[in-house]
């Protein structure tokens, strides 16, 4: 799809790869909407919708056992409501206005981009709620692409390493030098721009379906 006929809603779009990626977007012509998926107003702004991509998201650290007793239900359910349904919640209703777009010559509709982690994965120790998010997103990509392929809608995942963030931005300069020494190449920590490449890529691929792509410069995560 051409990046130029982009119509994108970006959940988290005020900041960090959510900021990155409507910056991309809107320097290569396309149109986006940040935060909320709302049918009137999507509309009126950019005449219909083609692409979301799925940004917002919480971190839920906690251990189950921690100091003060075993972790709250309750912040359990926040980490998994935020991160996996919140991000189901916008591709469904993304993908209910999807099907009725007019297709492309190759029969495209729209393309929905969520994001996941590396935790999903390699879950460090306080990250049960988080990884057990973030592994949902993961294990809901290939069914729903299956699902909306005869749609001609797209559904990829992105699970990115370790990013610059301004809470890194705030770390003592040892701390920083720790994070960029566990990534093996490059040994630095990724950037916003670069997860906005990397959406930008999949929007104008047409084949990229159903797949879940790591961008962490190949760290994988210890157990601290």
């Amino acid at each position: 799809m051409d990046l130029q006929h982009i119509k994108a809603v970006i959940t988290g779009g005020a900041s960090g790869l959510g900021l990155a990626c409507a910056e991309y977007l809107h320097a290569n012509g396309a149109s986006a909407v940040l935060l909320d998926l709302q049918d009137d107003k999507g509309h009126e702004a950019m005449g219909g919708l083609n692409a979301v991509i799925n940004c917002a998201g919480i971190l839920g650290a906690g251990r189950v056992l921690g100091k003060q007793g075993p972790m709250p239900l309750s912040q359990f359910e926040t980490t998994i409501r935020v991160n996996l349904i919140g991000s189901f919640n916008v591709a469904k209703a993304a993908a209910n206005l999807m099907q009725a777009n007019q297709a492309s010559a190759e029969g495209e509709r729209g393309v929905i981009i969520n994001t996941a982690s590396v935790a999903a994965y390699e879950g460090q120790i306080g990250q049960a709620a988080y990884s057990a998010s973030k592994g949902g997103v993961v294990g809901m990509t290939l069914p729903m692409a299956r699902e909306l392929g005869r749609f001609g809608i797209r559904v990829m995942t992105i699970a990115p390493g370790i990013f610059w963030t301004p809470m890194v931005d705030s770390m003592p300069a040892d701390v920083q030098a720790s994070l960029n020494a566990q990534i093996p190449f490059p040994s630095r920590l990724g950037k916003a721009d670069e997860f906005a490449s990397l959406v930008g890529f999949i929007l104008q691929t047409p084949y990229l379906n159903g797949e879940t792509i790591r961008l962490d410069g190949a760290v994988r995560l210890t157990a601290k």
